[in-house]
């Protein structure tokens, strides 16, 4: 792990009738600091004298929290693949008892399928992501325009003096994967993340057009991230249909300090449904995650086509509704010192929020039971940290087919 921070302040300045700056010694983030120590230390290093440092501290602490809550969230609730395995397969008496595949498709990315692997089939992947955050609830984080702290005189639209932060926080994770067919029914799979997070970023005091860098910092944290154990029982069976129940559990390797996991187990109870007519396939599911960073209701449906013996297309739609995640929100009130002075915070406003995200991609066997399947996903809304477009690659090999 390696960290490079350092800081500088203004000197003193004042400004005119309405205008007091409170200078800050200069301020260094120490060695063998967490990416949370880093975070704080951007969010929290302030210098525009409002007069109200309890508000200040109270609102820089809260913001802080939204950030690393959010961040954790999406590292923890980021899709990862599904554990029903490309390769699907049931006993066919007819064909003397031998396995043979129960679908002609692939199955979705991310949502779940009813249908099981077959007895003793195992299948192992892995899949790769780079995400690049550049928005947290649809504000640039990247530009350095974030406000984080501003004065401005009653009636104005703009301050005479901001505090604003950039962050360029940057994920690169690769998961491995593993299924097994207990029972021609039940499925157990597992799943463990390798993470790595780069953050860096600024705080800059703007006086009336004139920056004043007040903190650099950056940090890098590599590790093992929060790992994940699934079930699943085949409850109803239609040919290639039916419905399934499952039980995900998300176990908290990952270091919290560092942002690689989310500190908490969760535990997501879901009911998956498809129907399958010879190349196309629906699918959707619903569940409900408690324990971890916020209680949630989780949904989804995907399409697959399998638009040749080899290749199925995919889209697919992922929600989730978080019930105490909380958004951004600026806070406007009267400097209580100066008069004709309004002092803009940014704080949390506790809340539950929406989450959506679109899918799309293909899933392709190039030989024998292996699986190369790439995707592209975006947000639909803009709440939360969100990178914009992010793809993803992933392979699969099923043993036992």
């Amino acid at each position: 792990m390696s960290r490079r921070p350092t800081c500088r302040t203004p000197h003193a300045t004042s400004a005119a009738v309405v205008l007091l700056v409170l200078v800050a010694a200069p301020r260094h983030a120490a060695a063998q600091q967490t990416v949370m120590d880093i975070l704080s230390f951007l969010l929290t290093n302030r210098s525009v004298a409002t007069g109200a440092p309890v508000q200040d501290e109270q609102a820089a602490n809260a913001t802080r929290d939204t950030f690393s809550h959010l961040l954790l969230s999406e590292l923890a609730t980021l899709p990862i693949s599904s554990s029903s395995a490309g390769f699907t397969y049931r006993i066919e008496e007819t064909a003397g008892g031998v396995p043979v595949r129960s679908s002609n498709s692939f199955g979705p990315f991310f949502l779940e399928r009813s249908l099981t692997a077959g007895t003793l089939q195992v299948s192992l992947g892995g899949s790769y992501r780079d995400t690049s955050f550049g928005t947290i609830d649809g504000r640039d984080i990247r530009g350095g325009t974030l406000p984080a702290i501003a004065s401005r005189l009653q009636g104005e639209p703009e301050p005479f003096d901001v505090e604003t932060l950039s962050l360029r926080l940057r994920t690169r994770t690769f998961t491995a994967t593993g299924n097994i067919g207990v029972t021609d029914r039940l499925d157990v799979s597992g799943a463990i993340a390798l993470v790595r997070l780069d953050l860096s970023g600024s705080r800059t005091d703007v006086l009336r057009g004139t920056p004043f860098v007040q903190a650099n910092a950056a940090v890098t944290a590599s590790g093992i991230g929060d790992s994940i154990v699934r079930a699943k029982y085949h409850l109803l069976r239609y040919g290639a249909s039916g419905v399934a129940v499952a039980l995900e559990t998300r176990i908290p390797t990952g270091d919290s300090a560092n942002l690689l996991g989310a500190g908490k187990a969760a535990y997501r109870p879901r009911v998956i449904g498809s129907l399958e007519l010879n190349q196309l396939a629906v699918h959707g599911e619903a569940g409900y995650s408690f324990g971890g960073l916020s209680r949630e209701l989780n949904y989804g449906a995907a399409v697959t086509v399998a638009a040749a013996n080899r290749l199925t297309l995919v889209g697919e739609v992922l929600g989730k509704r978080l019930e105490t995640m909380g958004r951004l929100t600026d806070v406007v009130t009267p400097h209580p010192n100066l008069i004709g002075v309004e002092t803009i915070r940014l704080t949390t406003l506790q809340e539950p929020t929406q989450r959506l995200m679109a899918v799309g991609g293909v899933k392709w066997n190039p030989g024998a039971t292996w699986l190369v399947s790439a995707n592209v996903f975006r947000p639909l809304l803009s709440a939360g940290l969100s990178a914009g477009w992010v793809s993803a690659i992933a392979m699969e090999y099923s043993f036992g087919g």
